[in-house]
């Protein structure tokens, strides 16, 4: 049985692993991280990775961005590995995790949804299939509590699509203050906040007399705790490295 640390495990998401994993036999969470040590399962909570002193085979980090180094800088002085879940991470915050991926093992996904994973993969297929005949927008809806705008996942299927065209695109957040024609060469990133939506994207391709559209609708919050455990298991032993829901995926199809 697999033992895991979960950092921000009072948290929304935390809460949500929790009982997940609760259910799961091939493993179980041994400590928990986060600012509010209130304790709500059968696992101790500490306020700071430094205060832990249990042994765990992969850490899972659904936090904040704020406590992305001191949890780092633990992942490594006790060797563990370590899912990192959490959004709105900065560019400076991302170097990091390559950085700390040379030491130990790191797994890091803007989003940790097989689905939205799978819908990347399609937004590069039709743009490829498309090509310059159409603009390109992308729309993100998210409940009223989300902090960060626009999501880590819409960027994620913009770079997606923008990598797959040797970075052409640019990306195009507001348009309220501009009075031109769109650039053919840009991507929109649209979002929307508002009462409980979990979680929306659409790719939205716009052509001369029609419209192709892409979306995804996360109807809970499982879904992005089955993928970041599914991910603390394929990662648990592997060799220091920097792995993605790429690497997860592929190995669940060599075995199928």
């Amino acid at each position: 049985m697999k033992k895991l640390i979960l950092s921000g495990a009072n948290g929304r998401m935390g809460r949500v692993i929790a009982s997940y994993v609760k259910e799961k036999p091939d493993c179980e969470i041994t400590a928990g991280l986060d600012l509010n040590t209130t304790v709500y399962d059968d696992f101790p909570i500490f306020d700071s990775p430094a205060k832990c002193n249990m042994k765990a085979d992969c850490i899972i980090d659904f936090s904040h961005p704020s406590a992305l180094s001191p949890i780092l800088e633990y992942a490594v002085h006790t060797s563990t590995p370590i899912v990192v879940a959490t959004t709105g991470l900065s560019d400076e915050q991302i170097a990091l995790l390559r950085k700390t991926s040379e030491i130990i093992s790191v797994f890091f996904s803007f989003n940790m949804s097989l689905g939205v994973n799978l819908l990347a993969e399609l937004a590069k297929k039709a743009v490829a299939v498309l090509g310059d005949d159409f603009d390109i927008e992308i729309v993100e809806k998210h409940h009223n509590q989300k902090i960060d705008a626009p999501s880590g996942t819409a960027l994620m299927l913009a770079d997606a699509i923008n990598h797959a065209e040797s970075d052409r695109f640019l990306y195009r957040y507001d348009r309220h203050s501009l009075r031109q024609k769109r650039d053919p060469n840009e991507i929109g990133i649209h979002s929307i906040r508002g009462g409980t939506i979990v979680g929306e994207h659409e790719v939205i391709f716009a052509g001369k007399d029609e419209i192709v559209t892409l979306t995804h609708t996360a109807m809970s919050k499982e879904i992005f705790a089955t993928g970041a455990v599914n991910a603390a298991l394929f990662l648990a032993g592997r060799p220091a490295g920097l792995y993605d829901m790429g690497d997860l995926v592929g190995m669940q199809n060599s075995v199928e």
